[in-house]
């Protein structure tokens, strides 16, 4: 199954610079026994300027200080920095049963990513930088996984914490997720309000997935 927030194949842009160093931000799963359910939002930003002023600009975003775009917009201009903002990058797939989201970043040319892979029971996570896939993970069992900024994984953390019982089900958990991605939107700009959500009941070793990634 498929979610989908608002329109996300209604790709925006907010501003338009010379591409430099760009940021995909939010992924969260979880892995239940019996599923496992993903969630990712659809933002993508790119930086082009000095570097210090980039980072800085950075600093605000992904801690929380920017809430939203039109701050973001408003912090550019302040530290002398281009951005472009998209709302039509998705992070997360399905492949053979098991669940797969990515978040990226590239500077200088370099591109690095952090990929989990996810189905009923376990879950794997790996590092790729250019087209070198190392494995640094695999869990079995339940588990909760967020793949973001500090300040993301924070308040995903959180509001699955809150809500999440003794009592609470499978189905549960993935009106939870639904809740994560909408409390974080609300609180950062680095988090599109538009996101995919969809979830497995295969229980395959994700590592076969892995491995098939390796050795393309």
């Amino acid at each position: 199954m498929a979610y989908k927030a608002e329109d996300p194949l209604k790709c925006r842009i907010f501003f338009i610079q010379v591409l430099e160093r760009i940021k995909m931000t939010l992924v969260i799963a979880f892995i239940g026994k019996n599923g496992a359910v993903m969630t990712g939002d659809l933002r993508e930003i790119t930086f082009e300027g000095e570097k210090q002023n980039r980072e800085k600009l950075e600093k605000d975003l992904y801690n929380g200080t920017i809430v939203t775009d039109d701050e973001l917009a408003k912090k550019a201009r302040e530290f002398g920095v281009g951005i472009t903002v998209t709302d039509c990058k998705s992070k997360i797939s399905e492949r053979d049963g098991i669940l797969i989201g990515e978040v990226s970043s590239i500077e200088g040319g370099v591109t690095k990513k952090r990929r989990l892979y996810a189905s009923a029971g376990n879950h794997a996570i790996a590092e790729i930088r250019d087209s070198e896939i190392t494995l640094t993970s695999h869990t079995k069992g339940s588990n909760l996984i967020v793949l973001g900024n500090d300040f993301t994984k924070q308040v995903a953390n959180k509001c699955f914490k809150d809500n999440w019982t003794k009592k609470s089900t499978f189905q549960d958990a993935i009106k939870i997720l639904i809740l994560c991605m909408e409390t974080a939107a609300r609180k950062t700009a680095s988090v599109s309000k538009q996101f995919f959500l969809i979830q497995t009941t295969s229980n395959v070793d994700v590592l076969k997935i892995v491995e098939k990634d390796r050795n393309n």
